[in-house]
């Protein structure tokens, strides 16, 4: 757990192939009815409306009444917390890995008997 319920949410949220495709076809082109999602996908209109719910609960579409229809939009907002969290991971693990390398480098190698060659199995030190 990420103990911050939005990025859990929206970690959830996108780990859905088609909920991943209807974000992006949000995010290309504006807004959108169910509908009209639902064309690009090999899914019904009453399983791209579930997604959307699923996708809007993690506050990234919202949808927008206008007549009969249903308009939704893409919010990139919803991602915030989501990129904010993933840089902070990111930077842990490239501390450690840092961390590591400078370990690695300041021990001594193993003594190599020839210049230019690196010892080891099948290698030309070993033939």
């Amino acid at each position: 757990m990420t103990h911050e319920p939005a990025v859990d949410e929206v970690l959830a949220a996108m780990a859905d192939p088609t909920r991943r495709a209807l974000l992006e076809d949000l995010a290309a082109h504006g807004e959108a009815t169910a509908t009209a999602l639902a064309d690009g996908l090999p899914i019904t209109r009453q399983a791209v409306v579930k997604h959307l719910a699923v996708l809007d609960r993690a506050g990234l579409v919202a949808g927008r009444r206008r007549g009969r229809e249903v308009r939704y939009v893409a919010r990139p907002e919803g991602v915030a917390a989501t990129a904010r969290w993933l840089a902070g991971l990111a930077a842990g693990w490239d501390r450690r890995l840092r961390e590591i390398k400078r370990i690695a480098e300041s021990r001594p190698g193993p003594a190599d008997p020839r210049p230019g060659r690196a010892p080891g199995p099948g290698g030309p030190a070993s033939r």
